[in-house]
């Protein structure tokens, strides 16, 4: 069986919160998110808004990009997320 891992992002309502994570089961850990059942900094900000999420095969190519990502400056998560989804709008109904 083939596994997936995946690399994302969520922001709360007003997009002026980023967050990133890895997982290998997004439909599970964004739900979690949005029940506010992952405690800690996305429960504090209602950080609970998919916008933007990449797959892999590999959990070390998900935890490596992860790391690129959160090192990178908010400008260039802003600007990763306009990409793939310049409507911020919630992903997460997409993928459900």
């Amino acid at each position: 069986m083939e596994k997936h891992y995946y690399v994302y992002i969520l922001s709360n309502f007003t997009n002026s919160v980023l967050y990133t994570g890895v997982t290998n089961n997004l439909i599970r850990r964004v739900y979690e998110h949005k029940n506010h059942l992952a405690k800690g900094f996305t429960e504090k900000y209602n950080v609970t808004k998919l916008v933007y999420f990449e797959e892999t095969q590999s959990v070390e190519s998900a935890i490596l990009r992860e790391k690129q990502i959160k090192a990178g400056s908010r400008q260039k998560k802003i600007d990763l997320v306009n990409l793939k989804n310049p409507k911020w709008e919630d992903l997460y109904k997409k993928i459900i």
